[in-house]
């Protein structure tokens, strides 16, 4: 796993202060459904004390044959630099990284309680399963505050289009419940039980905000959930 540079080939809002960014492939690079990177920025003109590299998980699956990347930007020196790279512009990279995937036993379901651009990991694998056509029965519960807020809503209904073996629940925190018809406020353990039946089955994954993962895993556990099956990892793309 060599440090090499890769070229950003495209850049692109596909939510609301959320940014994709679409990166050369490296000749002969391969990995796994959910694994991410290290990306750091070449002599940038501003740094801060957490300097200029940032692991981001990667997008796409790998059959897709892409390496792209997202996140939220916020004010801070590094997502500054990142925004303002232009395209051709070059990085130093390091991947494949990470164990953070879909489970081999297709007979056990997962379940995915994730938080806003957390979901980069989940898109990746929940893509692979659909073009490999595997037998995971898959949820997906994706909390944002609003529909704007929210990255690859469209992706997440083609694949349950696609895929019979696949429910996807978008989950809206700060939303008119008269305006959005679908689910509304935090997911809890009555949320949890209307779309698992038996939440002592599946294989939980669990990405976003440190708070949130937090929460899910102490909802998990008390709801009964072996902490065995509950496989976490808090998303630093925010």
């Amino acid at each position: 796993m060599a440090e090499q540079k890769v070229k950003l080939l495209k850049k692109e809002e596909i939510a609301k202060d959320t940014m994709a960014f679409h990166w050369e492939v490296p000749e002969g690079f391969e990995f796994k459904a959910g694994q991410f990177g290290d990306f750091t920025l070449i002599n940038p003109s501003e740094t801060d004390d957490k300097g200029n590299s940032r692991e981001f998980s990667f997008v796409h699956a790998p059959s897709e044959n892409a390496l792209t990347t997202a996140t939220r930007i916020r004010d801070t020196a590094f997502k500054r630099e990142l925004s303002n790279l232009a395209e051709g512009e070059v990085v130093n990279f390091e991947g494949p990284i990470g164990d953070f995937k879909l489970h081999k036993t297709e007979s056990t379901p997962a379940v995915f309680l994730i938080g806003g651009i957390g979901v980069t990991a989940i898109r990746s694998m929940i893509a692979e399963a659909t073009k490999q056509q595997t037998n995971h029965h898959m949820t997906l519960l994706h909390s944002n505050s609003r529909p704007e807020d929210a990255p690859f809503q469209d992706d997440f209904k083609k694949f349950e289009e696609q895929n019979k073996n696949f429910k996807f629940v978008p989950v809206m925190t700060q939303v008119d419940s008269a305006e959005w018809k679908g689910e509304t406020g935090h997911i809890d353990e009555d949320m949890l039980k209307r779309y698992v039946s038996d939440v002592n089955e599946p294989i939980y994954y669990l990405s976003g905000p440190g708070g949130m993962v937090n929460a899910m895993y102490d909802m998990l556990v008390e709801a009964g959930v072996n902490e065995d099956n509950i496989r976490a990892e808090e998303f630093y793309g925010y």
